[in-house]
């Protein structure tokens, strides 16, 4: 538990972070590119495409150099528009240090809220979601999702109950590694989803084979992790000079291009990279602005990255 002595130095490390302009930079380096937002399904509200991640990242002790660094993170996800932070209980401590941020903001912006349930059983579950919502500073969440299916049946059954009563917005299932994408797809066909979340980039495309086109058909929203492999699409690109195709599409970086290429597939709504540093983060939301490729430039892109 972060204690008040914590809470007033995060909140001196935020002003600070504030007074030097530090959180403009993604906005004004956007110049005048259009905001790229993608529907949501089920009711029509509209996201911004580009949102965060906090496995591994925000998973750190409540130490003030660390808030600090947290805090100019979401300032600058939050100064380019961004609204979509994705956590979970699995991850560490990364719920509660995102609500250690929110809390210590003077005007916390517009967040859509999104964390997962990660455990076995109904009263298991509850307490889950509502120590998340205490961690995260959330009074009600916009999405909760099943995590990697963990019993999924019980988690659902709480979900469509609580959305029903107004206790969350949004519900959905996950799956993080790639597996279980049978069981994963059922669970698609037959339940009332909004979300789903699962792996996708220009190296694992196996979400475009049934993933994606099952969630466009069945009109629920898609949340991708993983867009960058973990880094080893970096790996791939470094030493490399970015195509000419990149100019055309906006992008002044390899992890632009990479996210602008997820972008392009029509079923995807929403990508939540994660990043500890204030400078990825100002770079990945570039990618939230300008334009998307077709089908042909997309084709392009993959040559491009296929060849080195």
């Amino acid at each position: 538990m972060i204690n008040r002595r914590r809470v007033l130095q995060l909140s001196a490390s935020v002003l600070a972070y504030q007074s030097l302009g530090l959180g403009t930079a993604a906005v004004e380096a956007s110049g005048d590119l259009a905001l790229i937002q993608r529907a949501i399904p089920s009711s029509g509200e509209r996201l911004p495409a580009l949102g965060m991640g906090t496995s591994r990242t925000f998973d750190t002790a409540a130490d003030a150099d660390s808030l600090a660094r947290l805090a100019e993170v979401l300032q600058t996800f939050f100064a380019a528009q961004g609204s979509v932070i994705d956590s979970s209980p699995m991850y560490g401590n990364a719920e509660s240090r995102v609500g250690d941020v929110l809390r210590a903001m003077t005007s916390p912006p517009k967040l859509f809220a999104a964390t997962k349930v990660w455990t076995t059983g109904r009263e298991q579950g509850i307490a889950q979601m509502e120590a998340s919502a205490r961690r995260m500073n959330v009074q009600t969440f916009d999405l909760i999702a099943v995590h990697n299916l963990k019993d999924w049946k019980t988690h659902l059954d709480t979900l469509k109950a609580w959305k029903k009563e107004g206790k969350v917005r949004y519900i959905g299932i996950t799956t993080s590694h790639g597996r279980d994408h049978d069981q994963f797809l059922d669970v698609m066909r037959k339940e009332p989803l909004d979300f789903v979340q699962f792996s996708y980039n220009m190296e694992d495309r196996v979400a475009e084979q049934a993933l994606l086109p099952l969630a466009q058909d069945r009109g629920i929203a898609t949340m991708i992790n993983r867009p960058y492999q973990r880094g080893a699409l970096f790996g791939k690109t470094r030493g490399h000079a970015l195509p000419a195709i990149a100019a055309e599409l906006d992008c002044s970086s390899w992890g632009q291009f990479f996210l602008k290429f997820i972008l392009g597939h029509a079923a995807v709504t929403c990508i939540i990279p994660a990043t500890a540093k204030a400078r990825h983060m100002a770079d990945n939301m570039q990618a939230n602005f300008g334009r998307v490729p077709d089908a042909a430039q997309r084709a392009e892109m993959l040559r491009v990255f296929d060849s080195l």
